[in-house]
């Protein structure tokens, strides 16, 4: 699969009539005391009518000129920090799309929106349809967070990962709310069982594949994070 430039700044994978696009946005994350700078991750998937947006980071209204004129048929949430939900209900109310996201981050997401609940819940193995051309699978892999998942389209050999697993190893686990282990497990049997060539979208950072990260799995053990 190729990338090339997209308009408004994003970059864009093309496979039929699914279009895979990024949006950076930066804000900040905070939790347990300490807040810090972040670049996130948006992703559009869809086409030139309909897109689902994937972790509505920050800025509703930079994710909002990427979506252009398109219907927003949903946002989904791949964990509840409030980095990855913060533009979530914005976004919501701009567009009329549901927020969906798995309920064991109900604590989470009330840290940041506890005056308003997302709309869907998240289900580990349920479909997403994706602009009635393809269709998502929900997996949920907690450990970063337990209400992590991560979306697989194997029609686009592609899967969104959240903060689950990047490009040198998996999320990171050590503040509230998170366990190594758990993210380890998670990562061993929902994402390394994928095709080797599955492109995985990240929450923060560049793309790798799985096959590239699969034979890294023990090293990641021994380092402890």
């Amino acid at each position: 699969m190729t990338s090339e430039p997209a308009p408004d700044g994003r970059t864009g994978q093309d496979t039929g009539a699914i279009r895979v696009e990024k949006v950076v946005t930066s804000g900040t994350f905070s939790l347990d005391g300490g807040t810090w700078d972040v670049d996130n991750n948006v992703w559009l998937l869809g086409n030139d009518d309909e897109v689902l947006v994937i972790d509505a980071a920050h800025d509703a209204d930079a994710i909002l000129a990427a979506v252009g004129g398109r219907r927003v048929t949903g946002i989904l949430c791949t964990h509840a920090h409030n980095d990855h939900i913060d533009a979530a209900p914005e976004l919501a109310d701009r567009t009329g799309a549901p927020i969906m996201l798995h309920p064991s981050g109900a604590h989470l997401w009330g840290m940041t929106h506890p005056e308003r609940r997302w709309d869907w819940d998240l289900v580990d193995g349920q479909e997403i349809g994706i602009a009635g051309a393809a269709a998502g699978q929900v997996l949920h892999t907690p450990g970063h967070a337990p209400d992590a998942v991560c979306l697989y389209v194997p029609d686009l050999g592609v899967v969104f990962s959240g903060d689950t697993l990047f490009q040198g190893g998996p999320g990171a686990t050590g503040r509230s709310f998170s366990d190594f282990p758990t993210i380890i497990d998670s990562i061993r049997t929902r994402l390394l069982s994928l095709p080797d060539e599955t492109v995985v979208h990240t929450g923060h950072g560049d793309d790798t594949t799985i096959g590239a990260e699969a034979p890294q799995l023990d090293d990641w053990v021994v380092r402890g994070h």
